[in-house]
């Protein structure tokens, strides 16, 4: 997408979302486990309108706080389940719930990530994922995903550990993706 294309301005609680430039791969704020979050206030109400206008104009279907160079665990999704139907949510605080045994399915597809330009790689992740924590007033938030919107919920979650999917993939073939995005292959921690 080019710089000139505009967007509608993203609005969340009233307050106008600003676009912020994705952090990527090898910045060392995406490869720690970010730090949670205590104050639920005005800063943390701009930062997720920020969050979403960011998602927004890179054309993305989730975001964490990290992407934008924020040490926080927080998360944004704007992302289909596999029925089609649109979830737009913020999680302040997950935690990632993933099925086991007998429940367990495993869907390998495409992913990719905005903090690695351009690239993406097949990778399996369970089929279905429940996310659980607050949202910016501390209320509880619980989002049950299935199909894109389950991957895009662990993919999320990994951020705020400080895994990028790529960190995921087999040794050569994260150099791979790493150098055809013109990115360094080792994180900086």
């Amino acid at each position: 997408m080019s710089e000139q294309e505009q967007h509608e301005p993203v609005v969340f609680e009233g307050r106008t979302g600003l676009a912020r430039p994705i952090t990527t791969y090898g910045t060392p704020v995406l490869h720690r486990r970010c730090a949670e979050v205590t104050a639920f206030d005005d800063d943390l109400a701009q930062l997720v309108a920020d969050m979403f206008a960011s998602m927004a104009a890179a054309d993305g279907v989730g975001l964490a706080a990290n992407q934008i160079g924020v040490d926080a665990r927080v998360f944004v999704v704007d992302c289909p389940d596999e029925d089609g139907e649109h979830v737009v949510a913020h999680v302040v605080n997950p935690v990632l719930h993933l099925p086991t045994g007998r429940k367990r399915r495993l869907d390998v597809d495409d992913e990719g990530c905005l903090s690695v330009p351009g690239q993406y790689a097949e990778l399996g992740r369970p089929d279905r994922s429940e996310v659980t924590g607050v949202d910016v007033h501390g209320e509880p938030v619980r989002i049950v995903g299935t199909g894109l919107l389950a991957r895009c919920l662990q993919h999320e979650s990994d951020h705020l550990d400080g895994v990028v999917y790529v960190d995921r993939l087999p040794a050569g073939e994260r150099e791979e993706i790493l150098t055809a995005a013109g990115l360094p292959v080792q994180a900086q921690r």
